[in-house]
């Protein structure tokens, strides 16, 4: 039969879709182009915030109108199997911690035939290295669909990593839940992975996943040490939700914005030129005037290369989902007015960039014929330019925006 993996939301999300990919695959299902090419459909489900939600439902109703065999994965599998089931009731629904089970409850269910080979060789590859996190944020739905820490062990990770390089790839993702917090359950942690990773030859690089400042924080000088290899890219996704110390009691982040910017300061004492990314969450339970504007003062001082900002969104479940909720147009114009302040501070940062030259990776394309060539610290620079994913090029930044960089080869 022929199948079509359509994941949503976070990265360890594609990465998994990638790896039950390759178990249809190793069961004889051949991989079709998109899913109405397909017979089964693997939809991935995300369900982080209401309006993803809405969108895997309305999913969902389509692939039923099409008559499409669906099998559930991800997270809402976990979370909300009941919504899953009225709409799908003869459907597979197999949540993250059963993908152990997979490939025996698909043959089950649909049979399997010779293995076919996966010829396909991407750029860019995603390892997830472990389940689940070790925090209880007010406001997180998904630790309800992943559980508690569970990390995967060094040597599978190592193999899987192995084998990548050697099939071609040349940029690869770790990933997890809470990158940060790997291996506190088992007695290593991130630094340790990263430089048993490294011990692989070849030219490539690393991207670490994302992870909360309380898990890094006991793991920092390992995770340094180990990003002085210049094949692990200059780069952190440390989301801080709020600028507000009240605010961040009231999401069980266990950090305040003190211990934040200390942390932020140790990572740019030892690379002055790291790119930073942070999370932001506008309108959360009881945020006054004032948590808003230090969230604004804190992207001012921040000047953070990246700063995603999601507008709050109560989960069934989660204690904030009982707090008492803010008025909506409160909402839409914080978010606007967050967005507006980090684009003035990304544009300006962007701009100090141009007419510099910086090693990079192209590892993605575009239907216009341009790529982008991501730098070692991970900025990303469109080049209007035909060449092919995972080729090391010099380039040079020609110009720039809120997001991105625009440049030519050098």
């Amino acid at each position: 039969m022929k199948f079509f993996v359509e994941s949503y939301g976070c990265t360890m999300n594609f990465g998994e879709g990638d790896e039950l990919a390759e178990r249809m695959m190793a069961l004889g299902h051949e991989p079709a182009p998109t899913a109405d090419d397909s017979d089964i459909v693997i939809l991935n489900t995300c369900t982080v915030v209401e309006t993803t939600e809405k969108r895997m439902i309305k999913r969902m109703n389509e692939l039923k109108a099409a008559g499409k065999e669906v099998i559930v994965t991800g997270c809402m599998a976990k979370a909300q199997p009941g919504r899953i089931n009225v709409r799908l009731p003869d459907s597979l629904v197999i949540p993250p911690q059963d993908y152990v089970d997979f490939s025996r409850v698909v043959s089950e269910r649909y049979g399997c035939q010779t293995p076919i080979e996966n010829m396909t060789v991407n750029a860019t590859a995603i390892i997830p290295i472990a389940q689940g996190c070790r925090g209880n944020c007010s406001y997180c739905i998904t630790r309800f669909a992943r559980g508690g820490l569970k990390s995967y062990p060094p040597e599978k990770i190592k193999a899987r990593f192995d084998s990548l390089i050697d099939r071609g790839v040349r940029e690869i993702l770790i990933t997890a839940q809470d990158t940060g917090c790997y291996g506190a359950d088992t007695g290593t942690d991130l630094g340790e992975l990263l430089r048993l990773l490294l011990k692989k030859d070849g030219e490539y690089r690393i991207r670490i996943g994302m992870m909360n400042p309380n898990s890094l924080r006991p793991v920092l000088d390992s995770v340094l040490d180990a990003m002085e290899d210049e094949r692990v890219y200059k780069f952190l996704h440390i989301p801080v939700q709020s600028g507000s110390d009240s605010v961040l009691k009231d999401m069980r982040r266990h950090y305040t914005s003190g211990d934040f910017f200390e942390l932020i300061g140790k990572i740019r004492q030892r690379y002055p030129d790291i790119s930073i990314a942070t999370d932001l969450i506008a309108g959360f339970p009881g945020e006054s005037d004032d948590d808003h504007r230090q969230s604004l003062d804190l992207i001012r001082k921040l000047r953070a290369d990246t700063i995603n900002i999601t507008r709050f969104s109560p989960r069934p479940g989660t204690d904030a989902f009982r707090m008492e909720q803010l008025n909506g147009r409160i909402l839409k114009e914080r978010s606007t007015e967050l967005t507006e302040e980090k684009n003035r501070t990304e544009a300006d940062v962007n701009s100090a960039l141009v007419g510099k030259v910086f090693d990079a990776l192209v590892t993605e394309s575009s239907a216009d014929g341009s790529v982008i060539a991501r730098t070692l610290n991970y900025r990303p620079i469109a080049i209007k330019e035909k060449l092919e994913l995972g080729t090391f090029i010099k380039a040079k930044v020609t110009g720039s925006f809120a997001t991105y960089l625009v440049g030519r080869r050098f």
